[in-house]
């Protein structure tokens, strides 16, 4: 397909697939400090010989003062508050199943399709982003083209918590080159298998879900609720603070494929003290460069990983607490989803805006990384 000079590409549909189980502060609080208390038991007199940590208790308070998290949703629950496991409990599925993570990519993936009136045979390309993927190959985006009957394209990529919006970047371009006519572009964050719930400092972070979204030239929307994209923009910056090296290497160097360095860890004070101005100058100068005023953006859906984060990208650019009105939240329910966060506060907060209403999503963490689009509704 011969790409158009300056085709106008939108966004004209999203969808979200919620898991069933919950899991709330209370329960995660008691299984922890039932963990933290055998174990300290278990292993009195080394700690008194100081040959290993004490287990420190965590609390509701805590949590939610540093997080402003109250509940999240699980893929299952099963396994996650049992102190001899706590891990999600996975029944093995045979190679001639639907992964986990394609089946509820494809939940979202129908949403979203039916939200911007499309068919399979409308989209030739899909895009699976995310903070991890089930498999190496074949690419978990393949594995849903193929349930889903979608000819053209598909792959997948990893951009931790800002893979939502490289994603849609890459669909963007995609759409400019003529590369693709019609992109799916999903987020399965089936994160919880990552979590090490027996450490207070992150045992309370992240839930399970997953998003899509459906994007096209305009000549072929036919969506009541569709978005113009005018403006994309990326930023990345190598910092270790937040860190996962769960990967094929650990084979080879005999490590602990499962030890607790391959699991989720970061230096929580400081991606709070670097991610938050990080975020919140990129978001500053795109829009500066495109001369408008952060007072006149209607809707910022940022990335929900910390609702103090979030207040203070927002007190930069407004120089005042515009939370409720201006970026809603919704890490409250479903915790730190990765990269779908923004996209989840994107379908749920769009439908009272007006033609002509501008809107950013942004996405910002490990890396680190920062990815943006500053939207008009059509």
């Amino acid at each position: 397909m011969k790409a158009d000079s300056c085709p106008e590409i939108v966004i004209s549909g999203s969808g979200v697939w919620i898991p069933p189980d919950v899991i709330t502060n209370e329960e995660l609080v008691a299984s922890y400090n039932a963990y933290a208390e055998k174990f300290n038991s278990d292993n009195r007199k080394a700690i008194a010989a100081g040959r290993i940590e004490e287990k420190p208790f965590s609390s509701v308070r805590f949590i939610e003062k540093a997080s402003g998290i109250k509940a999240r949703r699980v893929y299952t629950k099963e396994g996650i508050l049992d102190i001899d496991r706590m891990c999600p409990k996975f029944p093995e599925r045979h190679e001639s199943e639907i992964s986990n993570q394609a089946e509820i990519a494809i939940y979202a993936a129908q949403k979203a399709m039916a939200a911007a009136g499309k068919t399979p045979a409308d989209i030739d390309a899909v895009i699976v982003s995310c903070a991890y993927t089930q498999r190496a190959y074949p690419a978990i985006a393949i594995e849903i083209q193929n349930a889903l009957g979608i000819k053209g394209f598909g792959f997948d990529m990893l951009g931790a918590c800002s893979a939502a919006t490289f994603g849609l970047h890459r669909a963007y371009d995609s759409l400019k080159a003529g590369s693709a006519t019609c992109v799916l572009a999903v987020n399965p964050e089936l994160v919880t298998p990552q979590v090490n719930f027996r450490d207070r400092d992150t045992h309370f972070i992240f839930g399970d879900v997953s998003v899509a979204v459906v994007m096209e030239r305009s000549g072929t929307c036919t969506s009541a609720n569709s978005f113009e994209i005018l403006d994309t923009k990326a930023l990345t910056k190598f910092s270790s603070n937040i860190r996962s090296n769960f990967g094929h290497m650990s084979r080879a160097t005999d490590a602990d494929p499962y030890g607790r360095d391959k699991l989720f860890h970061q230096a929580g004070r400081k991606v709070f003290e670097e991610v938050s101005p990080f975020a919140a100058r990129h978001i500053s100068i795109q829009l500066e460069d495109m001369r408008i005023s952060p007072f006149d953006v209607k809707r910022f859906w940022l990335h929900q990983a910390n609702l103090n984060m979030n207040k203070k990208v927002i007190k930069h650019l407004l120089g005042e607490d515009s939370m409720n009105a201006k970026a809603p939240v919704i890490l409250d329910e479903f915790a730190n989803t990765a990269s779908a966060g923004s996209i989840i506060a994107f379908h749920l907060y769009n439908s009272d805006l007006r033609p002509g209403d501008i809107g950013v999503i942004c996405s910002f963490g490990a890396g680190y990384s920062v990815g943006s689009l500053v939207l008009q509704k059509k």
